[in-house]
Formats: structure tokens, C-alpha cells, sequence
């Protein structure tokens, strides 16, 4: 019996000083440790079956932490409602919390759209990585097996007894021969196949990390869109007790819009026959120009929530606007818009359901459906200037309404809304923004910052 031990340990020994000379330690301690565990005996018919079959009690213990955990999201739901219930009152009727909370609460939502996008952008090459190296894994399988079986045999055959009999010394030389020209090749093939193991490994781990970071994200984006959505709805209730009339004003719009044969027709006659629409435009005709201070725009007063007029004069305000939505620019302004015309705006290709802010402050003077446009906003930005955006499935403000910049007025939808870009068939939500000047659209790119620190922020 002693003798059998010493064998067997005279064995692993030799597969251990094999492994370590063929392989990197830390494959070679992986195969090593595989090698040196005993086969587990096959389970018969009877074990397989109660080792798959789940007992009740099992299945009990999973619908209890499932019921658990619908529990506690709905706790989490409940302490969220209640919270935001607690901010709204105590914002009570004060119009400059309500505004500064809006805008703060839909920056939140676009930086964390942001995070999201980045993110989403990091994971397509590690993903595509991945596929790769499991492909060419995959196709050197062959290769795997061929070291692990030379490991193997290599294991198995016991060192010879040198002293005993010459045989077996002539023996060992021989394969100590073969070895020398063969284990070369056989190492570099395994050190090939581990570096591509750790880098699979590090992908996974990096791919984790990243995919735990964009579920932290996304729960918290859903969380502010929840917050945001409960602040537009008591800043529209709060307009709506301040305009008794908004509703049949919203009704009127659409029937004059129907009337417009095109945009600038459409301003005219908001502006002209809306009594919402007039009085914006009268506002902002009358106003006059924002301060300014040493001849520069003042952005100071960008910082006063409870303005009623635009901080910023539309035209000093070059190089200081951010786009209304997070997304691409698919069309720029003087193209082709995809219907044989000219693009008098530009195309912005975003996320579904992505939050539409003002690029500026304004009133109101349309918000709803206009011919190929579909959902339509346009906003009097004084000194002659109109800004229109239009592609949104809903839109979260009302004709008359004093907008500032940074303020959530609409959503985009899962799907194009514009009539030229569903032209194109294209696969996501598309928000069209123009600009004008005394009713001629010009180009906006004078206009949008160059970075993210020159951006104005409400």
C-alpha cells in the first residue's frame, strides 16, 4: 500500500514539473489543480433525477424572494411619490423654485443620457472583442485539446529509475530528445492561448464593470425622469389656474393652423389672431434689449429663475447655445432635407424618449401638430428671432408660456415623427430644429457652443 502511495506521488510530482516548464504558472497551476482532482463518479438515474427536480420548499423559498423583491420596489416607488409630493408643496406657488427645480432636474436627465450614450459606446468594441477572441478559441479548440493531452500523457509516464537498468537511462535520453525539439512549439502554442485567456478575462471583468455602471444609470435616469415628470405637471397646473382660457386658446391654435399653408404663415397668424400668441409677441417686441455689461451679454442673469424676458439678447448669445437634445447631427442646414428641397434647419438623430429643452429663453407662441412637421414648438425669442423644433411625440407646454433656457418642454418618441426623415427610413427618433430671422431661416451654426463649458446654463 505504501508503495502504491509513493507512486502516485512520484506521479503528481512529475505532471506538476511538466505543467510548470510547458505553461505560464498561472495556466499551468489551473491545469495542474484540474488534473489533480479525482473524477466524480457518475451519478445514476435516481441521483439525476433529485438533483435537477426542484423540491417545494425550494420553490416556496424562490416565490418568496421573488414576492420580496416586487415588495421592496414597490416601497422604493411609494418613498419616491411621497418625497416628491413633500418637494412640490413646499415649492407651493413660488414660480422661481418651480422653474430653477425644472431646470436643474432636466440638466440631471441630459448629463445622465449622456453617461448612458457614452457607455453604450465603450461596450460595442469591448463586445465585438469578445465575439473575436471566443471565435478564435473557438477554432483552435483543436489546439487546446492537443496541450492538455501532451500535459497528460507527460503526467502520467513516471520518471524512470536511472540507476536500476540502462534500458530505461537510454530511454529517458531519447525522450528527453523528442521533448527538446517538440515542447518549443508546444509552449508557445500554450502561451498563445493564455494570453488570449487573460484577456478574455480582463474583457469580461471590464464589460462587467462598465454594463453595472449603465444599470446604476439607467435607474437613476428613470428615477429623475419620474421626478421631472411630476414637476411639469404642477407647473402646467399651475399655468393653466393662471390662464382659465388655455384650453379653448390650444383648440383655437389648431384650427389656425390648419388655415397655414406654411411656417412663417403659421407664426403670422399665431401672432395675429391667437390672443396668447399676440400678447407673447407683444411682450417680446416691447421688451427691448437684455443688458449688457462692458458691451457683452450679461450670463449673470441666465441665473435668475424668476425672470419673465430673455437674459440674453438672441442675437449676442452666438456660441453660447447647446442643442435641445443629446443626439447626432444627421443633416446640417443647406443640405438636401431627403425630399428634393434645401435643409432650412438642421437634424438631430437621438435616443427614444430623450428629454427636448429650450435652447433659449421664450414665449410660446405654437405647440402642437403642423402638416409634415408633426409636434411643432415655436418659440418668440425676441428681436425679430423665432426658434422651431419639431419631431417630438409630446410636447409639455403651452402657447403664451415664458420658457428659459435649459427648461424641459418635450420628449421625443421611438420613432421619427417629420415627414422628410421618415422618408429616409431611419431607425431612430429625429428632432428638426430652425431658426429665424424676420421670418427667413438662417443658419444655426454660429449659434451652438463649440464645448461643453461655453454652453449656457439656466
Amino acid at each position: 500500500m505504501q508503495h502504491k502511495r509513493d507512486q502516485l506521488f512520484d506521479l503528481r510530482a512529475t505532471r506538476r514539473r511538466w505543467l510548470s516548464f510547458l505553461l505560464p504558472p498561472s495556466i499551468a497551476l489551473l491545469v495542474a489543480s484540474a488534473h489533480a482532482q479525482a473524477p466524480s463518479p457518475t451519478p445514476q438515474p435516481a441521483q439525476q433525477a433529485a438533483t435537477t427536480a426542484t423540491s417545494p420548499d425550494d420553490a416556496i423559498k424562490q416565490r418568496e424572494q421573488e414576492l420580496e423583491a416586487a415588495r421592496e420596489q414597490q416601497r422604493k416607488a411609494t418613498e419616491l411619490r411621497d418625497k416628491l409630493k413633500a418637494d412640490i408643496a413646499a415649492i407651493g406657488q413660488d414660480r422661481s423654485k418651480l422653474n430653477q427645480q425644472l431646470i436643474d432636474i432636466a440638466g440631471q436627465v441630459r448629463s445622465v443620457e449622456t453617461r448612458i450614450a457614452d457607455a453604450e459606446a465603450r461596450l460595442q468594441p469591448l463586445d465585438g472583442r469578445e465575439r473575436e477572441i471566443r471565435t478564435s478559441l473557438d477554432s483552435r479548440r483543436s489546439d487546446v485539446i492537443e496541450v492538455l493531452a501532451a500535459l497528460q500523457r507527460a503526467g502520467r509516464r513516471t520518471p524512470p529509475a536511472l540507476l536500476v537498468r540502462p534500458e530505461d537511462a537510454l530511454q529517458s535520453l531519447r525522450t528527453a530528445m523528442l521533448l527538446g525539439a517538440v515542447v518549443p512549439e508546444l509552449r508557445v502554442r500554450a502561451e498563445k492561448l493564455a494570453a488570449d485567456l487573460g484577456e478574455l478575462v480582463a474583457l469580461r471583468k471590464t464589460i462587467s464593470t462598465e454594463r453595472d455602471a449603465l444599470a446604476a444609470d439607467r435607474d437613476k435616469l428613470r428615477e429623475d425622469q419620474t421626478r421631472l415628470a411630476a414637476l411639469v405637471d404642477e407647473r402646467q397646473r399651475q399655468q393653466s389656474a393662471a390662464e382659465k382660457d388655455m384650453e379653448t386658446e390650444g383648440a383655437r391654435a389648431i384650427a389656425l393652423s390648419k388655415q397655414a399653408d406654411n411656417l412663417q404663415g403659421l407664426i403670422a397668424k399665431m401672432e395675429q389672431d391667437l390672443k396668447s400668441a399676440a400678447k407673447a409677441a407683444a411682450t417680446a417686441s416691447l421688451q427691448g434689449a437684455p443688458a449688457t455689461v462692458n458691451g457683452k451679454p450679461n450670463l449673470g442673469a441666465l441665473k435668475d429663475p424668476a425672470r419673465m424676458s430673455p437674459a440674453v439678447a438672441f442675437a449676442s448669445a452666438k456660441g453660447l447655445f447647446s442643442y435641445p437634445v443629446n443626439g447626432t447631427k444627421i443633416r446640417e442646414f443647406g443640405g438636401s432635407d431627403g425630399a428634393g428641397g434645401v435643409q432650412k434647419g438642421i437634424s438631430l438623430a437621438a435616443k427614444p424618449g430623450a428629454q427636448v429643452t429650450t435652447p433659449c429663453d421664450g414665449w410660446v407662441v405654437y405647440a402642437g401638430p403642423f402638416r409634415s412637421y408633426g409636434q411643432l414648438l415655436i418659440l418668440n425669442a425676441g428681436g425679430g428671432y423665432h426658434v422651431l423644433i419639431a419631431g417630438m411625440e409630446r410636447i409639455s407646454v403651452n402657447i403664451g408660456q415664458f420658457v428659459l433656457t435649459g427648461e424641459p418642454v418635450a420628449t421625443m418618441g421611438s420613432t421619427s415623427q417629420v415627414a422628410s426623415i421618415l422618408a429616409t427610413n431611419a431607425s431612430q427618433p429625429v428632432l428638426y430644429v430652425e431658426f429665424r430671422k424676420d421670418g427667413t431661416p438662417i443658419d444655426p451654426g454660429p449659434w451652438w457652443a463649440a464645448n461643453e463649458g461655453e454652453k449656457v446654463r439656466g
